[in-house]
């Protein structure tokens, strides 16, 4: 039998890796209809429906800077294991939270769950980036970034379809015990199906271990690591990797916000006012424009210098918000909809335009960023805050107020000269 050649091990190894990228797509996702379910299955507030984003958004916060010097001891293939295994068990967890009918479990669960998420992302976008020509890493890292988009747009109306069958949240109303058991088990059904995809996936990196080891080059597998107090202290001593983390911090923070808030949105007799289901289904709309903006931005950043592209889709997205705060209505739960395609280029961009100024190490600044994920966790609860004081029309003056400042952000960018050229660290997703 002829031997593999080492092209073709590459692109193997590479076709392995981009499978995990579709993983953390996809479950990060399906929070957005797990959010409208918890309220009516646990009878929550929208401040306490909206800890659910939270408790899965704070593991970036907890996690990534552990999860850099993790990957520095242990190395990629090992990294991604260990990360792999933490899923399952915030998997099983869920399954028990869903089997004894407990949101503080629900919210630990998640936790784990996304510690793992976060420990993947830290070893699987360096993995990515290496497997190949380096003339090619952007490309590879895009490719990649798809596949994630495309699990982001799957996941929401495949768990709208298994947690909102049945469910209505009307004020001062319970669900229906029958609506709501199976609302658990949907719930149920749907991690223990992950937990088994996941464990199989597992076992096929597990595998394929030395294949991708041996395609990745020497010198990414041997990368000196920095502590977790080293790297914070060196972002910290930069502006820019400062500016880069607030900007980070209020983009995720609106993204999730929205996207957690969607399907209550839509449901709304304020707004569209359809079955809660539909509403949940239609939130993949929302993530498919954040795919379709990907693939459309990646070309435009070929024409427009990234700040100004920057600072008109945060315009946009910005315009929008205000549009839906002030106007409401059906047109509103449209416009909403339409976000997402702005949103598309806003996270790799900031990425890009830190790294490139700021007077940190590229490790520390990249860290840095990844750990600013955790608006994540504190936006929605804002949001979540409003909108139970006000409506859910009006709290889109939050995410509002997050591009505004996002637009000062790019502007201030603009004027400033960059220290080293483009990363593929930039292209990374969260």
């Amino acid at each position: 039998m002829k031997a593999e050649s080492p092209t073709a091990s590459t692109q193997l190894a590479f076709a392995s890796v981009t499978t995990l990228f579709f993983a953390w797509g996809f479950i990060t996702s399906l929070i957005d209809p797990l959010v409208a379910a918890v309220k009516g299955i646990f009878s929550l507030s929208d401040v306490e429906a909206q800890l659910s984003a939270s408790a899965f958004f704070i593991a970036y916060g907890v996690m990534s800077l552990p999860a850099a010097a993790l990957l520095a001891r242990r190395k990629s293939v090992a990294t991604v294991l260990i990360a792999l295994v933490l899923m399952i068990a915030g998997c099983m967890l869920m399954l028990l939270a869903a089997n004894l009918a407990i949101y503080g479990l629900v919210l630990f669960g998640l936790f784990i769950l996304a510690s793992g998420i976060t420990i993947l992302q830290v070893a699987a976008n360096p993995l990515a980036a290496a497997l190949g020509r380096p003339e090619r890493s952007h490309f590879r890292l895009t490719l990649s970034q798809a596949f994630n988009s495309l699990g982001t747009f799957i996941g929401p109306f495949l768990g709208a379809l298994l947690f909102l069958k049945g469910v209505e949240i009307k004020e001062g109303e319970q669900l229906d015990a029958e609506v709501r058991a199976a609302a658990l088990l949907g719930i149920d059904f749907a991690f223990l199906w992950i937990a088994v995809l996941i464990a199989a996936l597992a076992l096929f990196i597990w595998f394929a271990r030395r294949l991708i080891s041996n395609a990745v080059p020497a010198e990414t597998q041997s990368a000196a690591g920095q502590g977790v107090f080293a790297m914070l202290g060196e972002a910290a001593s930069s502006r820019w990797a400062l500016f880069g983390g607030a900007a980070i911090f209020l983009y995720v923070g609106a993204e999730v916000a929205i996207g957690t808030q969607m399907a209550l949105f839509l449901n709304s007799d304020q707004v569209l006012g359809i079955p809660l289901e539909q509403a949940g289904k239609m939130v993949s709309l929302y993530w498919g424009g954040a795919m379709i903006g990907r693939l459309v931005g990646s070309v435009l950043l070929t024409r427009v210098p990234a700040p100004t592209l920057l600072a008109t889709f945060a315009a946009a997205a910005c315009l929008i918000c205000l549009f839906i705060a002030l106007v409401g209505g059906s047109t509103a739960g449209y416009a909403a909809l339409g976000i997402g395609l702005f949103n598309s280029i806003m996270f790799p961009v900031i990425f890009t335009l830190t790294l490139e100024r700021s007077t940190a190490s590229e490790a520390a600044t990249s860290g840095f960023l990844c750990f600013s994920i955790v608006g994540g966790a504190v936006i929605p609860l804002l949001v979540g805050l409003v909108s139970g004081a006000t409506s859910y029309v009006f709290a889109f003056v939050v995410p509002a107020a997050c591009y505004a400042i996002l637009i000062g952000f790019a502007l201030a960018a603009r004027r400033t000269t960059a220290l080293r050229s483009g990363s593929a660290a930039a292209a990374t997703g969260h």
